[in-house]
Protein backbone atom coordinates (compact mmCIF):
# COMPACT_ATOMS: atom_id res chain seq x y z
CA UNK A 1 0.00 0.00 0.00
CA UNK A 2 3.01 2.59 0.80
CA UNK A 3 4.37 1.65 -2.87
CA UNK A 4 1.11 2.93 -4.37
CA UNK A 5 0.93 5.66 -2.39
CA UNK A 6 4.21 6.08 -3.36
CA UNK A 7 3.23 7.23 -6.49
CA UNK A 8 -0.39 8.39 -5.94
CA UNK A 9 0.81 11.28 -3.60
CA UNK A 10 3.87 12.83 -6.21
CA UNK A 11 1.38 12.25 -9.67
CA UNK A 12 -1.06 13.78 -7.35
CA UNK A 13 0.86 16.95 -6.31
CA UNK A 14 2.23 17.24 -10.44
CA UNK A 15 -1.42 17.47 -11.43
CA UNK A 16 -3.15 19.88 -9.32
CA UNK A 17 -0.02 21.68 -10.49
CA UNK A 18 -0.73 21.54 -14.14
CA UNK A 19 -4.42 21.86 -13.62
CA UNK A 20 -4.11 25.15 -12.11
CA UNK A 21 -1.41 26.68 -14.60
CA UNK A 22 -2.64 24.96 -17.93
CA UNK A 23 -5.16 26.40 -20.34
CA UNK A 24 -8.37 24.24 -18.95
CA UNK A 25 -11.21 24.97 -21.61
CA UNK A 26 -10.60 26.60 -24.56
CA UNK A 27 -14.15 29.57 -25.70
CA UNK A 28 -14.49 30.27 -29.36
CA UNK A 29 -16.96 33.46 -29.52
CA UNK A 30 -17.87 34.87 -32.84
CA UNK A 31 -15.97 32.12 -34.91
CA UNK A 32 -12.91 34.57 -34.18
CA UNK A 33 -12.03 35.52 -31.13
CA UNK A 34 -10.54 32.71 -29.16
CA UNK A 35 -9.37 32.44 -25.10
CA UNK A 36 -8.11 29.74 -23.43
CA UNK A 37 -7.67 30.79 -19.88
CA UNK A 38 -6.18 28.39 -17.00
CA UNK A 39 -7.85 28.84 -13.68
CA UNK A 40 -5.28 31.27 -12.26
CA UNK A 41 -6.27 33.22 -15.15
CA UNK A 42 -9.82 32.81 -14.53
CA UNK A 43 -9.52 33.66 -10.83
CA UNK A 44 -7.26 36.92 -11.80
CA UNK A 45 -9.70 37.96 -14.57
CA UNK A 46 -12.42 37.56 -12.11
CA UNK A 47 -11.12 40.04 -9.51
CA UNK A 48 -9.68 42.50 -11.97
CA UNK A 49 -13.18 42.88 -13.40
CA UNK A 50 -14.64 43.66 -9.92
CA UNK A 51 -16.51 40.13 -9.45
CA UNK A 52 -14.11 40.24 -6.01
CA UNK A 53 -16.55 37.55 -4.62
CA UNK A 54 -16.61 35.13 -7.07
CA UNK A 55 -13.29 35.04 -7.53
CA UNK A 56 -12.99 34.52 -3.66
CA UNK A 57 -15.14 31.42 -3.58
CA UNK A 58 -13.75 29.91 -6.84
CA UNK A 59 -10.18 30.13 -5.37
CA UNK A 60 -11.06 28.73 -2.17
CA UNK A 61 -13.39 25.82 -3.72
CA UNK A 62 -10.72 25.23 -6.69
CA UNK A 63 -7.09 26.01 -5.48
CA UNK A 64 -7.47 26.21 -1.39
CA UNK A 65 -9.31 23.21 -0.05
CA UNK A 66 -7.94 20.67 -2.63
CA UNK A 67 -4.27 22.49 -2.22
CA UNK A 68 -4.76 21.84 1.98
CA UNK A 69 -6.19 18.35 1.17
CA UNK A 70 -3.11 17.09 -1.08
CA UNK A 71 -0.65 18.62 1.71
CA UNK A 72 -2.74 17.01 4.48
CA UNK A 73 -2.64 13.88 2.56
CA UNK A 74 1.29 14.19 2.16
CA UNK A 75 1.82 15.00 5.78
CA UNK A 76 -0.80 12.07 6.79
CA UNK A 77 1.38 9.62 4.45
CA UNK A 78 4.50 10.58 6.07
CA UNK A 79 3.65 10.98 9.81
CA UNK A 80 1.30 7.84 9.54
CA UNK A 81 -1.06 9.40 13.21
CA UNK A 82 -4.84 8.57 12.37
CA UNK A 83 -6.27 11.55 14.92
CA UNK A 84 -5.80 14.64 13.10
CA UNK A 85 -5.47 13.02 9.55
CA UNK A 86 -9.07 11.59 9.85
CA UNK A 87 -10.48 14.50 11.16
CA UNK A 88 -8.90 16.86 8.80
CA UNK A 89 -9.52 15.11 5.47
CA UNK A 90 -13.21 14.00 6.81
CA UNK A 91 -13.87 17.38 6.86
CA UNK A 92 -12.09 18.63 3.55
CA UNK A 93 -13.50 14.83 1.87
CA UNK A 94 -17.06 16.79 1.94
CA UNK A 95 -15.39 19.18 -0.36
CA UNK A 96 -13.61 17.07 -2.49
CA UNK A 97 -15.85 17.37 -5.90
CA UNK A 98 -16.91 20.71 -5.46
CA UNK A 99 -13.28 22.24 -7.23
CA UNK A 100 -14.45 19.76 -10.43
CA UNK A 101 -17.83 20.84 -10.20
CA UNK A 102 -17.24 24.29 -10.60
CA UNK A 103 -15.38 23.90 -13.36
CA UNK A 104 -17.58 21.85 -15.21
CA UNK A 105 -20.27 24.89 -14.35
CA UNK A 106 -17.85 27.26 -16.10
CA UNK A 107 -17.78 25.09 -19.57
CA UNK A 108 -21.48 24.44 -19.10
CA UNK A 109 -22.03 28.31 -18.71
CA UNK A 110 -20.53 29.12 -21.85
CA UNK A 111 -21.84 26.66 -23.99
CA UNK A 112 -24.94 26.98 -23.29
CA UNK A 113 -25.06 30.64 -23.81
CA UNK A 114 -24.81 30.49 -27.16
CA UNK A 115 -22.32 33.26 -26.82
CA UNK A 116 -19.39 30.99 -27.00
CA UNK A 117 -18.55 27.18 -27.64
CA UNK A 118 -16.28 25.67 -25.25
CA UNK A 119 -14.06 22.74 -25.20
CA UNK A 120 -11.75 21.00 -22.21
CA UNK A 121 -8.11 21.57 -22.69
CA UNK A 122 -5.03 19.44 -20.89
CA UNK A 123 -5.31 21.56 -17.85
CA UNK A 124 -8.58 20.15 -16.91
CA UNK A 125 -8.10 16.65 -17.66
CA UNK A 126 -4.54 17.39 -15.39
CA UNK A 127 -7.18 18.94 -12.84
CA UNK A 128 -10.17 16.03 -12.71
CA UNK A 129 -6.64 13.34 -12.41
CA UNK A 130 -5.56 15.63 -9.01
CA UNK A 131 -9.26 15.50 -7.91
CA UNK A 132 -9.60 11.65 -8.74
CA UNK A 133 -6.15 10.72 -7.47
CA UNK A 134 -6.86 12.38 -3.98
CA UNK A 135 -10.30 10.62 -3.83
CA UNK A 136 -8.40 7.24 -4.24
CA UNK A 137 -5.48 8.40 -2.06
CA UNK A 138 -7.17 9.65 0.62
CA UNK A 139 -8.96 6.01 1.99
CA UNK A 140 -5.26 4.35 1.19
CA UNK A 141 -3.70 7.02 3.38
CA UNK A 142 -6.28 6.97 6.28
CA UNK A 143 -5.69 2.93 6.13
CA UNK A 144 -1.90 3.34 6.60
CA UNK A 145 -2.13 5.82 9.24
CA UNK A 146 -4.80 3.67 11.45
CA UNK A 147 -2.48 0.34 10.94
CA UNK A 148 0.85 2.30 12.27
Amino acid sequence: MLAILGVLLPVMSFSFALGLTLPLVRMERLYILEDTPSLIDIIIGLQQEGDTLLAVAIMLFSVALPGLKILVLHVACLQRRAGWAVRTLSALGKWSMMDVMLVALVIFAAKTSGLASASGLPGLWFYGTAALLSALAAPLCLRVARAA
